[in-house]
């Protein structure tokens, strides 16, 4: 059963200018069955394909492991020591903060434990409330990194309105004009004395300059408060969108850095109705049409016959939409319900769609398209599959539509839950 909390994970990303694939790599996972949900964002060393190999590895190695018997910071020390070191820094080739969501069934207990290895500091929320929190500092020191490295590790609980927010340092460092930094090479200190200093004062005084000009995690925890003041229910997708947003701002719309926010927040859930089929019985088809019109909710109607029925009950009139419909058949319109579609051909290319994961951006403007926009932006579904095999023509189609309708809900079903990790009710009327 669908229940009043919702854990709502997502995350916002723009690459480097220039790059076409990312070096910071997002995950969330959910071993099937289990009431756990992973969420990685690893950082891979510089930008393009390399990085975004690295941090795709760090990634799952941690996604993986989070779901094994090992305490999650055991888990993180083997990340780090199966990560390998760049031969001339001395740094890890990748840096990640892990949350690991652990939830019961009716979502009354939601705790996380939270590992960070050199991203910024990660941000917490109880409303519009920044808080601090405890974390536990373990030290490694691999034979081949050039310096102390810490761990982070953390474990709290979380309840409606709270908010873990944690970003790459692309958001954190964004703002700063990289290119007007000394070389690598400029930079190399001289030590005099026992003091460390740097060879030329102007070249301190430019990394010091730059760095005044970063954003900052500071910074940044103001501007998420002051979105949550005025946006109390704002979604996780919303919210790491416009952090983004706002780092690729401060750099001048020209991003010197992969910039990668995620959000976990625990919030309200938006629901949809996804209507289709007629009911076996006739006289389930006014129960139907209250079910859609006092839905709290959006709602969505598939199918010509279907759609009749609820107009008829609702004492409204169908009308045609003159959206774009590509290759599908078109859409219309009737007052009360947020989307009316044919059914069968268009839900059939929703699963495809689901299935393949496929960007709205990369799909053609039609009915199924609009559907998908619609499941994106919700937590929960409840779709209702009418189960009547024969009208009063007794057409031979119909039995043959209902054969393929039941399927076609189960695939849905299936890539709703587990690659957008979503709740879904079905129920047959």
């Amino acid at each position: 059963m669908l229940n009043d909390i919702c854990i709502d994970i997502d995350f916002s990303q723009i690459y480097k200018h220039g790059q076409n694939i990312g070096g910071d790599v997002f995950l969330i996972d959910r071993s099937e069955g289990s009431n756990i949900l992973t969420a990685t964002l690893s950082d891979g060393l510089g930008s393009g394909v390399k990085a975004n190999v690295l941090a795709s590895m760090t990634s799952h190695m941690a996604s993986k492991m989070s779901f094994s018997p090992l305490e999650l910071g055991h888990s993180a020390e083997i990340i780090m020591d199966t990560l390998p070191v760049d031969k001339e820094k001395g740094i890890s080739y990748s840096t990640f903060t892990i949350a690991k969501v652990v939830f019961s069934e009716d979502k009354s207990f939601i705790n996380v434990d939270l590992v960070e290895y050199d991203n910024p500091d990660s941000l917490r929320f109880r409303g519009s409330e920044a808080l601090d929190w405890e974390k536990e500092e373990t030290k490694l020191q691999r034979k081949s990194a050039v310096k102390d490295e810490t761990i982070l590790t953390s474990s709290f609980s979380m309840s409606e309105g709270d908010r873990l927010i944690f970003f790459s340092d692309g958001v954190a460092q964004s703002g700063v004009s990289l290119g007007n930094l000394p070389s690598d090479k400029e930079r190399e200190p001289v030590y005099y004395g026992g003091a460390v200093l740097h060879k030329h004062a102007a070249i301190k005084a430019a990394i010091e300059s730059e760095k005044e000009k970063e954003w900052g995690s500071e910074n940044v925890k103001t501007f998420v408060a002051d979105i949550l003041r005025r946006q109390p229910e704002i979604d996780s997708r919303s919210l790491s969108r416009a952090i983004v947003t706002e780092a690729y701002k401060r750099d001048n719309y020209h991003s010197n850095d992969d910039i990668t926010c995620a959000v976990v927040a625990i919030r309200k859930p938006k629901r949809t109705l996804i209507v289709t089929g007629a009911p076996r019985n006739k006289s389930s088809d006014k129960r139907l049409a209250e079910i859609v019109k006092n839905y709290e909710g959006k709602t969505i109607v598939c199918g010509g016959t279907t759609s009749k029925i609820i107009a008829r009950e609702l004492g409204k009139d169908i009308k045609a939409d003159r959206s774009p419909s590509g290759n599908l058949p078109p859409a219309a319109l009737l007052e009360g319900v947020d989307l009316v579609t044919e059914g069968m051909l268009t839900l059939s290319e929703v699963a495809k769609r689901l299935e393949n994961k496929t960007l709205l951006k990369d799909m053609p403007e039609d009915p199924a398209k609009r559907i998908i926009s619609i499941l994106r932006e919700s937590d929960q579904f409840e779709i209702i599959v009418g189960t009547k095999i024969n009208d009063e023509t007794d057409d031979p189609t119909t039995a043959a539509q209902i054969g393929v309708r039941f399927p076609v809900v189960d695939r849905i079903r299936n890539a709703l839950e587990r690659k957008y990790f979503k709740e879904v009710e079905v129920k047959y009327y």
